[in-house]
């Protein structure tokens, strides 16, 4: 991941080969090993070794396989680098997150969360996800011509959504984007994202405690109201932790690199902006065509399995590329080329089976909600720098923008 010289860390030139990304297309290298033997092992950000799987169908194998490829940790597992952490601390910080658990545990607390994230109630939340768009392109145009597209709309529009469902107060923010960034930055040592890490929970366990002394009317709230002490206090640590993670890391960067992607696709730009009809399929095929999270959560063979031909022994680490997934020919015709009207049915980049993403119907909603509105409210956006001087995220677990200067008329 990183090499230490006289004290300094030093970030590697290049990404993993799973991170690696040209813009908005994977690495050519991905497309190469996906045509050739499908599998391959590859080094990861922590320098272990990996099988790396890029075939759309294996990939939905690999996913849906929880016996065979097991999200939990076995006992002993350690990334090289990490510090010395006591197993009751490994314990706890386990403890809720959803994406490091199989059934049956899984199943006991996605089964709570559900109903917090069904469709109905998103449509309850869809007047709020209104305002709060509303205000941020409000804010864009205060800032007036350029500005930054990030600051002003793909993060606040996301932060807001999930610290209301969380109950989390948005004047804390500005921590809590500022420790998401961090530790999804694999260029980052790993002591120091873990220390955020424990940051992050001793914020959240302020936030359980209030809950459990006066429930409100948020997901925490709510949790305790309906199941008392079922899910225990780490438990809950572990669902608001990774639900403020995820609710505002992939949402505001695909608010901000879905935004660049059409506006250099100016007839599919137009569609988006004028034709409520193409909305929802363009934000399908927004999420295939980009695939920012650059693979599933690493699973690990319980026994001997095979893909694709190639065998694997068990205890391995495999990687499932989901921005190789979503473009294989296999899964769609000419999967290079951003068509907003075909929908991309059946993509990856939500995962797949059990560990699909929860809260897809709220990312959904607030892209169907966001892209319109911020086209019809700026005619004329366009990029205020050249496509050569976008900042892309290179070494996040999240692919997306640094920043991103706009203009308008």
């Amino acid at each position: 991941m990183t090499q230490a010289d006289a004290g300094l860390t030093v970030a590697p030139a290049l990404p993993p080969l799973h991170m690696r990304r040209s813009g908005f297309d994977p690495t050519p290298e991905l497309s190469a090993i996906r045509e050739s033997d499908g599998v391959r092992t590859a080094t990861n950000a922590f320098g272990m070794q990996v099988y790396l799987v890029t075939r759309y169908q294996d990939v939905k194998n690999v996913l849906s396989d929880h016996e065979r490829f097991s999200n939990a940790r076995p006992p002993g597992f350690v990334v090289p680098g990490a510090p010395q952490v006591s197993e009751e601390e490994m314990a706890r910080a386990r403890a809720g997150n959803l994406l490091g658990l199989d059934p049956p545990e899984h199943h006991r607390l996605r089964r709570m969360l559900t109903p917090e994230f069904t469709i109905r109630r998103m449509h309850r939340l869809q007047p709020r996800i209104v305002e709060i768009v509303d205000d941020a392109l409000d804010a864009l145009a205060a800032a007036g011509p350029p500005a930054d597209l990030v600051t002003h709309v793909a993060l606040p529009i996301p932060s807001l959504v999930i610290c209301e469902l969380l109950g989390v107060p948005y004047a804390d923010r500005d921590d809590f984007q500022r420790r998401s960034a961090r530790q999804l930055d694999l260029s980052i040592p790993i002591d120091e994202r873990l220390e955020l890490q424990r940051e992050g929970r001793a914020y959240m366990a302020e936030l359980v405690g209030r809950a459990r002394k006066r429930p409100g009317d948020d997901i925490l709230g709510r949790l305790v109201d309906g199941h008392g002490d079922e899910p225990t206090d780490d438990e809950l640590i572990g669902v608001a932790a990774l639900l403020l993670l995820a609710g505002h890391e992939t949402t505001s960067n695909m608010l901000a690199l879905g935004t660049l992607a059409l506006l250099h696709h100016p007839d599919q730009l137009a569609a988006v902006r004028d034709d409520p009809a193409t909305v929802a399929p363009a934000v399908e095929e927004l999420l295939r065509w980009l695939s920012i999270v650059h693979t599933a959560i690493p699973r690990i063979t319980t026994t001997e399995v095979q893909i694709a031909g190639t065998p694997i022994p068990a205890g391995q680490l495999v990687f499932a590329s989901l921005p190789s997934g979503n473009r294989d020919p296999g899964f769609v015709e000419a999967p290079d080329t951003l068509d907003i009207g075909r929908g991309a049915p059946g993509h990856l980049a939500f995962g797949h089976g059990v560990h699909h993403c929860l809260g897809a119907p709220l990312a959904r909603m607030e892209m169907q909600i966001a892209f319109p509105a911020l086209l019809r409210r700026f005619p004329g956006l366009a990029p205020a720098e050249d496509f050569d001087d976008v900042q892309f995220r290179s070494f996040h677990f999240i692919y997306g923008l640094k920043s991103l200067e706009v203009t308008w008329e």
